[in-house]
């Protein structure tokens, strides 16, 4: 059971943080490499401005992190543990939603 103030900070960060679709693909596109904000935001087809509020984000939740390589900055992961994280939460998401069985469906609207 989750009692420690940290254990629930780091969660509710690690929630806020999923809690939008493009902070999901950013994580994820970090989670394969480090990215420089301009390549970021063309793969994910949005403005600059507009990752770049969502990297903010995300830092804050303390994320990512930012690197300056001369002139530029380049982003990442703040650990590679929160890649196996992501990818571990997806797993067991999948295999809930695989293993769901809800005869009811109708009547619950659990489905």
């Amino acid at each position: 059971m989750l009692t420690l103030a940290t254990d629930i900070d780091a969660l509710a960060r690690f929630g806020r943080a999923l809690a939008d679709p493009i902070r999901c693909r950013v994580l994820l596109a970090l989670r394969d490499a480090p990215r420089h904000p301009a390549d970021l935001a063309e793969a994910l087809d949005i403005s600059r401005t507009r990752l770049s509020n969502h990297l903010a984000c995300l830092r804050d939740c303390g994320l990512v992190v930012a690197l300056p390589e001369g002139r530029r900055v380049r982003y990442e992961l703040a650990d590679a543990r929160l890649g196996h994280a992501l990818d571990d939460l997806r797993n067991a998401v999948l295999a809930v939603e695989a293993d769901r069985n809800c005869p009811d469906a109708a009547e619950q609207g659990c489905c």
